[in-house]
Protein backbone atom coordinates (compact mmCIF):
# COMPACT_ATOMS: atom_id res chain seq x y z
CA UNK A 1 0.00 0.00 0.00
CA UNK A 2 1.04 3.62 -0.30
CA UNK A 3 0.40 7.22 0.61
CA UNK A 4 -0.74 9.82 -1.87
CA UNK A 5 -0.13 13.53 -2.28
CA UNK A 6 -2.11 16.09 -4.25
CA UNK A 7 -0.42 19.47 -4.53
CA UNK A 8 -2.16 22.53 -5.99
CA UNK A 9 -4.16 20.30 -8.32
CA UNK A 10 -6.51 22.17 -10.66
CA UNK A 11 -8.78 20.93 -13.43
CA UNK A 12 -10.09 23.37 -16.04
CA UNK A 13 -12.04 22.02 -19.00
CA UNK A 14 -11.70 23.48 -22.53
CA UNK A 15 -14.96 25.40 -22.09
CA UNK A 16 -13.40 27.26 -19.16
CA UNK A 17 -15.20 25.37 -16.39
CA UNK A 18 -12.94 25.03 -13.36
CA UNK A 19 -14.09 21.72 -11.83
CA UNK A 20 -11.32 21.50 -9.20
CA UNK A 21 -9.42 24.47 -7.80
CA UNK A 22 -6.05 24.40 -6.02
CA UNK A 23 -6.68 21.03 -4.34
CA UNK A 24 -4.09 20.17 -1.65
CA UNK A 25 -4.25 16.94 0.34
CA UNK A 26 -1.79 14.54 1.97
CA UNK A 27 -3.14 11.00 2.36
CA UNK A 28 -1.23 8.68 4.66
CA UNK A 29 -0.60 5.00 3.98
CA UNK A 30 -3.62 2.83 4.99
CA UNK A 31 -5.95 5.81 5.41
CA UNK A 32 -9.61 5.62 4.43
CA UNK A 33 -10.33 9.04 2.90
CA UNK A 34 -13.81 10.12 1.86
CA UNK A 35 -14.56 12.82 -0.73
CA UNK A 36 -18.06 14.13 -0.04
CA UNK A 37 -20.13 17.02 -1.33
CA UNK A 38 -23.11 17.91 -3.50
CA UNK A 39 -23.35 17.00 -7.19
CA UNK A 40 -20.87 18.92 -9.31
CA UNK A 41 -18.49 19.73 -6.45
CA UNK A 42 -15.48 18.06 -8.14
CA UNK A 43 -15.13 14.88 -6.08
CA UNK A 44 -15.36 12.39 -8.98
CA UNK A 45 -13.19 14.61 -11.20
CA UNK A 46 -10.49 14.57 -8.50
CA UNK A 47 -10.73 10.79 -8.23
CA UNK A 48 -10.41 10.43 -12.01
CA UNK A 49 -7.32 12.65 -12.01
CA UNK A 50 -5.74 10.39 -9.41
CA UNK A 51 -6.61 7.38 -11.58
CA UNK A 52 -5.20 9.05 -14.69
CA UNK A 53 -8.57 9.06 -16.46
CA UNK A 54 -8.61 12.87 -16.44
CA UNK A 55 -5.64 15.05 -17.27
CA UNK A 56 -4.44 17.40 -14.52
CA UNK A 57 -4.49 21.00 -15.80
CA UNK A 58 -1.95 22.15 -13.22
CA UNK A 59 -0.48 20.82 -9.99
CA UNK A 60 1.10 17.51 -9.05
CA UNK A 61 -0.12 14.06 -8.03
CA UNK A 62 2.26 11.71 -6.21
CA UNK A 63 1.57 8.05 -5.44
CA UNK A 64 4.03 6.45 -3.03
CA UNK A 65 6.34 9.42 -3.54
CA UNK A 66 6.39 9.11 -7.35
CA UNK A 67 5.05 11.89 -9.58
CA UNK A 68 2.39 10.27 -11.79
CA UNK A 69 1.03 13.21 -13.82
CA UNK A 70 2.31 11.69 -17.04
CA UNK A 71 1.99 8.02 -16.04
CA UNK A 72 -0.62 5.93 -17.87
CA UNK A 73 -3.56 4.70 -15.76
CA UNK A 74 -2.52 1.06 -16.15
CA UNK A 75 0.93 1.84 -14.77
CA UNK A 76 -0.20 3.75 -11.64
CA UNK A 77 -0.83 0.58 -9.61
CA UNK A 78 -4.29 1.68 -8.53
CA UNK A 79 -7.59 -0.18 -8.71
CA UNK A 80 -10.95 1.49 -9.25
CA UNK A 81 -14.42 0.30 -8.22
CA UNK A 82 -17.31 1.95 -10.07
CA UNK A 83 -20.98 2.35 -9.13
CA UNK A 84 -22.15 0.31 -12.14
CA UNK A 85 -19.94 -2.73 -11.29
CA UNK A 86 -18.51 -2.90 -14.88
CA UNK A 87 -18.47 -6.73 -14.90
CA UNK A 88 -18.10 -8.79 -18.07
CA UNK A 89 -21.54 -10.43 -18.50
CA UNK A 90 -20.26 -13.41 -20.52
CA UNK A 91 -17.62 -14.39 -17.95
CA UNK A 92 -18.04 -16.31 -14.70
CA UNK A 93 -17.24 -14.64 -11.40
CA UNK A 94 -13.95 -16.55 -11.35
CA UNK A 95 -12.96 -15.21 -14.77
CA UNK A 96 -14.10 -11.68 -13.92
CA UNK A 97 -11.90 -11.73 -10.83
CA UNK A 98 -8.86 -13.07 -12.64
CA UNK A 99 -9.15 -11.26 -15.96
CA UNK A 100 -6.89 -8.35 -15.05
CA UNK A 101 -4.17 -10.75 -13.90
CA UNK A 102 -4.53 -12.77 -17.13
CA UNK A 103 -3.85 -9.61 -19.13
CA UNK A 104 -0.67 -9.14 -17.11
CA UNK A 105 0.43 -12.69 -18.01
CA UNK A 106 0.44 -13.76 -14.37
CA UNK A 107 0.94 -17.55 -14.01
CA UNK A 108 -2.29 -19.53 -13.69
CA UNK A 109 -1.51 -20.92 -10.25
CA UNK A 110 -0.91 -17.41 -8.90
CA UNK A 111 -4.17 -16.21 -10.46
CA UNK A 112 -6.04 -19.11 -8.90
CA UNK A 113 -4.56 -18.37 -5.48
CA UNK A 114 -5.35 -14.64 -5.71
CA UNK A 115 -8.92 -15.24 -6.94
CA UNK A 116 -9.73 -17.71 -4.16
CA UNK A 117 -8.18 -15.47 -1.52
CA UNK A 118 -10.25 -12.47 -2.67
CA UNK A 119 -13.37 -14.63 -2.87
CA UNK A 120 -12.75 -15.89 0.67
CA UNK A 121 -12.33 -12.36 2.04
CA UNK A 122 -15.58 -11.25 0.41
CA UNK A 123 -17.50 -14.48 1.10
CA UNK A 124 -18.24 -15.19 -2.57
CA UNK A 125 -16.39 -18.49 -2.99
CA UNK A 126 -19.71 -20.25 -3.61
CA UNK A 127 -20.42 -17.87 -6.52
CA UNK A 128 -17.27 -18.42 -8.57
CA UNK A 129 -19.02 -20.50 -11.26
CA UNK A 130 -21.92 -18.10 -11.74
CA UNK A 131 -22.26 -15.30 -14.27
CA UNK A 132 -23.17 -11.71 -13.26
CA UNK A 133 -26.79 -12.07 -14.43
CA UNK A 134 -27.34 -14.72 -11.73
CA UNK A 135 -26.09 -12.45 -8.93
CA UNK A 136 -27.85 -9.93 -6.70
CA UNK A 137 -26.73 -6.29 -6.64
CA UNK A 138 -24.76 -6.81 -3.45
CA UNK A 139 -23.04 -9.90 -4.85
CA UNK A 140 -22.10 -8.03 -8.04
CA UNK A 141 -20.59 -5.24 -6.00
CA UNK A 142 -18.57 -7.80 -4.02
CA UNK A 143 -17.26 -9.21 -7.30
CA UNK A 144 -16.31 -5.71 -8.48
CA UNK A 145 -14.38 -5.19 -5.25
CA UNK A 146 -12.81 -8.61 -5.53
CA UNK A 147 -11.52 -7.76 -8.97
CA UNK A 148 -9.74 -4.79 -7.41
CA UNK A 149 -8.42 -6.83 -4.47
CA UNK A 150 -6.74 -9.52 -6.59
CA UNK A 151 -4.46 -6.92 -8.10
CA UNK A 152 -3.05 -5.90 -4.67
CA UNK A 153 -2.83 -2.24 -5.79
CA UNK A 154 -1.15 0.56 -3.90
CA UNK A 155 -4.39 2.57 -3.75
CA UNK A 156 -8.08 1.64 -4.04
CA UNK A 157 -10.34 4.26 -5.64
CA UNK A 158 -14.10 3.82 -5.14
CA UNK A 159 -16.57 6.02 -7.02
CA UNK A 160 -19.99 5.84 -5.31
CA UNK A 161 -19.87 2.02 -5.28
CA UNK A 162 -23.08 1.61 -3.28
CA UNK A 163 -25.36 4.10 -5.03
CA UNK A 164 -27.13 1.41 -7.09
CA UNK A 165 -28.05 -0.71 -4.06
CA UNK A 166 -31.21 -0.57 -1.99
CA UNK A 167 -31.12 0.91 1.53
CA UNK A 168 -30.70 -2.41 3.39
CA UNK A 169 -27.91 -3.61 1.09
CA UNK A 170 -26.12 -0.30 1.41
CA UNK A 171 -25.95 -0.72 5.17
CA UNK A 172 -24.62 -4.29 4.79
CA UNK A 173 -22.05 -3.25 2.19
CA UNK A 174 -20.84 -0.32 4.34
CA UNK A 175 -20.02 -2.85 7.02
CA UNK A 176 -18.29 -5.10 4.45
CA UNK A 177 -16.17 -2.23 3.10
CA UNK A 178 -15.17 -1.20 6.62
CA UNK A 179 -14.11 -4.77 7.41
CA UNK A 180 -12.29 -4.96 4.11
CA UNK A 181 -10.26 -1.88 4.97
CA UNK A 182 -9.30 -3.39 8.33
CA UNK A 183 -8.29 -6.73 6.78
CA UNK A 184 -6.29 -5.35 3.89
CA UNK A 185 -4.77 -2.33 5.64
CA UNK A 186 -5.44 -0.62 2.33
CA UNK A 187 -5.24 3.02 1.29
CA UNK A 188 -8.76 3.80 0.10
CA UNK A 189 -10.16 6.96 -1.47
CA UNK A 190 -13.93 6.81 -1.58
CA UNK A 191 -16.30 9.22 -3.33
CA UNK A 192 -19.88 9.62 -2.16
CA UNK A 193 -22.66 12.20 -1.96
CA UNK A 194 -24.15 10.23 0.96
CA UNK A 195 -22.96 11.78 4.20
CA UNK A 196 -24.04 8.71 6.19
CA UNK A 197 -21.50 6.65 4.23
CA UNK A 198 -18.92 9.37 4.76
CA UNK A 199 -19.48 9.57 8.53
CA UNK A 200 -19.47 5.80 9.08
CA UNK A 201 -16.59 4.77 6.80
CA UNK A 202 -13.92 7.42 6.70
CA UNK A 203 -10.94 7.99 8.96
CA UNK A 204 -10.92 11.49 7.46
CA UNK A 205 -13.49 13.28 5.32
CA UNK A 206 -12.81 15.90 2.64
CA UNK A 207 -15.84 18.17 2.22
CA UNK A 208 -15.95 19.80 -1.22
CA UNK A 209 -18.02 22.61 -2.69
CA UNK A 210 -17.59 24.11 -6.17
CA UNK A 211 -14.25 22.36 -6.61
CA UNK A 212 -12.79 23.83 -3.41
CA UNK A 213 -11.94 21.98 -0.19
CA UNK A 214 -14.09 23.35 2.63
CA UNK A 215 -12.71 21.25 5.49
CA UNK A 216 -10.67 18.08 6.04
CA UNK A 217 -11.15 16.37 9.38
CA UNK A 218 -12.27 13.26 11.22
CA UNK A 219 -16.03 12.57 11.15
CA UNK A 220 -16.37 13.57 14.80
CA UNK A 221 -14.61 16.93 14.37
CA UNK A 222 -16.55 17.75 11.21
CA UNK A 223 -19.80 17.12 13.04
CA UNK A 224 -18.99 18.87 16.30
CA UNK A 225 -16.71 21.65 15.02
CA UNK A 226 -17.68 22.60 11.45
CA UNK A 227 -15.30 25.20 10.05
CA UNK A 228 -17.91 27.13 8.10
CA UNK A 229 -21.63 27.43 7.46
CA UNK A 230 -21.60 25.12 4.43
CA UNK A 231 -20.01 22.24 6.35
CA UNK A 232 -22.39 22.82 9.26
CA UNK A 233 -25.40 22.58 6.96
CA UNK A 234 -24.11 19.71 4.82
CA UNK A 235 -22.88 17.33 7.52
CA UNK A 236 -25.65 15.88 9.66
CA UNK A 237 -29.10 14.50 8.93
CA UNK A 238 -31.37 16.32 9.52
CA UNK A 239 -29.10 19.26 8.95
CA UNK A 240 -28.17 21.82 11.58
CA UNK A 241 -30.72 24.52 12.35
CA UNK A 242 -29.24 27.77 11.03
CA UNK A 243 -30.78 31.18 11.76
CA UNK A 244 -29.72 34.72 10.96
CA UNK A 245 -30.02 36.44 14.35
CA UNK A 246 -29.17 39.97 15.55
CA UNK A 247 -26.90 40.09 18.61
CA UNK A 248 -27.92 42.28 21.55
CA UNK A 249 -26.20 43.15 24.84
CA UNK A 250 -27.51 44.40 28.16
CA UNK A 251 -24.64 44.90 30.57
CA UNK A 252 -22.63 41.69 30.62
CA UNK A 253 -25.50 39.69 29.16
CA UNK A 254 -25.44 38.86 25.45
CA UNK A 255 -28.46 37.43 23.64
CA UNK A 256 -29.46 36.50 20.11
CA UNK A 257 -32.85 37.54 18.75
CA UNK A 258 -34.72 34.75 16.96
CA UNK A 259 -36.74 35.39 13.77
CA UNK A 260 -40.04 35.70 15.72
CA UNK A 261 -38.57 38.11 18.27
CA UNK A 262 -37.92 35.62 21.08
CA UNK A 263 -34.53 36.12 22.73
CA UNK A 264 -32.01 33.49 23.83
CA UNK A 265 -29.38 34.48 26.39
CA UNK A 266 -25.95 33.04 25.69
CA UNK A 267 -23.47 31.64 28.24
CA UNK A 268 -20.94 34.22 29.40
CA UNK A 269 -18.04 32.64 27.49
CA UNK A 270 -19.98 32.53 24.22
CA UNK A 271 -21.25 36.05 24.72
CA UNK A 272 -17.67 37.27 25.14
CA UNK A 273 -16.76 35.69 21.80
CA UNK A 274 -19.46 37.80 20.14
CA UNK A 275 -18.36 41.16 21.61
CA UNK A 276 -17.41 42.41 18.12
CA UNK A 277 -20.84 41.41 16.77
CA UNK A 278 -23.02 43.41 19.19
CA UNK A 279 -25.62 45.25 17.08
CA UNK A 280 -24.79 43.04 14.09
CA UNK A 281 -26.27 39.83 12.72
CA UNK A 282 -24.70 36.38 12.99
CA UNK A 283 -25.73 32.96 11.71
CA UNK A 284 -26.73 31.05 14.85
CA UNK A 285 -26.72 27.24 14.70
CA UNK A 286 -27.69 24.20 16.78
CA UNK A 287 -28.38 20.60 15.82
CA UNK A 288 -31.84 18.99 16.09
CA UNK A 289 -30.69 16.63 18.86
CA UNK A 290 -29.48 19.65 20.86
CA UNK A 291 -32.98 21.09 21.02
CA UNK A 292 -34.81 18.98 23.64
CA UNK A 293 -38.35 19.64 24.79
CA UNK A 294 -38.85 21.41 28.12
CA UNK A 295 -41.78 22.47 30.31
CA UNK A 296 -43.60 25.60 29.16
CA UNK A 297 -42.37 28.67 30.99
CA UNK A 298 -38.79 27.40 31.39
CA UNK A 299 -36.39 30.39 31.31
CA UNK A 300 -34.66 30.94 27.97
CA UNK A 301 -36.92 28.42 26.16
CA UNK A 302 -38.32 28.67 22.62
CA UNK A 303 -42.10 28.45 22.23
CA UNK A 304 -43.89 27.34 19.07
CA UNK A 305 -46.35 24.81 17.63
CA UNK A 306 -45.47 21.47 15.97
CA UNK A 307 -46.17 21.74 12.23
CA UNK A 308 -44.93 18.27 11.18
CA UNK A 309 -44.49 15.10 13.28
CA UNK A 310 -42.07 12.68 11.59
CA UNK A 311 -41.75 9.28 13.26
CA UNK A 312 -38.42 7.49 12.64
CA UNK A 313 -38.90 4.53 14.97
CA UNK A 314 -36.98 5.21 18.18
CA UNK A 315 -36.87 8.93 17.43
CA UNK A 316 -39.18 11.66 16.17
CA UNK A 317 -38.39 14.79 14.19
CA UNK A 318 -40.60 17.68 15.31
CA UNK A 319 -40.79 20.53 12.79
CA UNK A 320 -41.93 23.96 13.94
CA UNK A 321 -41.82 27.52 12.65
CA UNK A 322 -40.37 30.74 14.02
CA UNK A 323 -41.78 33.47 11.78
CA UNK A 324 -40.86 32.28 8.26
CA UNK A 325 -38.07 29.87 9.34
CA UNK A 326 -38.65 26.13 9.89
CA UNK A 327 -36.62 24.42 12.62
CA UNK A 328 -36.24 20.76 13.59
CA UNK A 329 -35.97 19.06 16.98
CA UNK A 330 -35.06 15.38 17.25
CA UNK A 331 -36.58 13.79 20.36
CA UNK A 332 -37.50 10.37 21.71
CA UNK A 333 -40.54 8.65 20.19
CA UNK A 334 -41.98 8.66 23.74
CA UNK A 335 -42.72 12.37 23.35
CA UNK A 336 -46.28 13.45 24.03
CA UNK A 337 -46.09 16.11 21.32
CA UNK A 338 -48.11 15.64 18.14
CA UNK A 339 -48.86 17.72 15.09
CA UNK A 340 -50.40 21.11 16.06
CA UNK A 341 -49.31 20.65 19.71
CA UNK A 342 -47.91 23.73 21.46
CA UNK A 343 -44.33 22.94 22.41
CA UNK A 344 -41.35 24.46 24.20
CA UNK A 345 -37.67 23.72 23.54
CA UNK A 346 -34.45 24.56 25.36
CA UNK A 347 -31.27 24.88 23.30
CA UNK A 348 -28.31 22.88 24.65
CA UNK A 349 -25.85 25.73 25.12
CA UNK A 350 -22.90 23.33 25.25
CA UNK A 351 -23.33 22.66 21.53
CA UNK A 352 -24.21 25.95 19.87
CA UNK A 353 -22.47 27.41 16.83
CA UNK A 354 -22.06 30.86 15.34
CA UNK A 355 -20.89 31.89 11.87
CA UNK A 356 -20.00 35.24 10.33
CA UNK A 357 -22.78 36.10 7.87
CA UNK A 358 -20.35 37.62 5.36
CA UNK A 359 -17.44 35.15 5.37
CA UNK A 360 -19.55 32.18 6.65
CA UNK A 361 -16.51 31.12 8.73
CA UNK A 362 -17.15 29.71 12.19
CA UNK A 363 -16.89 32.14 15.13
CA UNK A 364 -17.38 29.22 17.54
Amino acid sequence: MAGLSLRNVTKVYPNGLAAVKDFNLEIEDKEFIIFVGPSGCGKTTTLRMIAGLEEITSGECYIDGVLVNEVEPKDRDIAMVFQNYALYPHMTVYDNLGFGLQLRKVPKDEIDKAVHEAARILDIEHLLDRKPAALSGGQRQRVAMGRAIVRSPKVFLMDEPLSNLDAKLRVQMRIEISRLHQRLGATIIYVTHDQTEAMTLGTRIVVLKDGIIQQVDSPNVLYSQPGNKFVAGFIGSPQMNLLDCPVEAAGDTVAVVLPDGQKVTLPKERGAQLKNYIGKTICFGFRPEDLPECPAGTPNCINSVVSVYELLGAEVNLYFDLADVTLISRVSSHTASKQDSPVSFLINMDHIHAFDVDTEIAIF
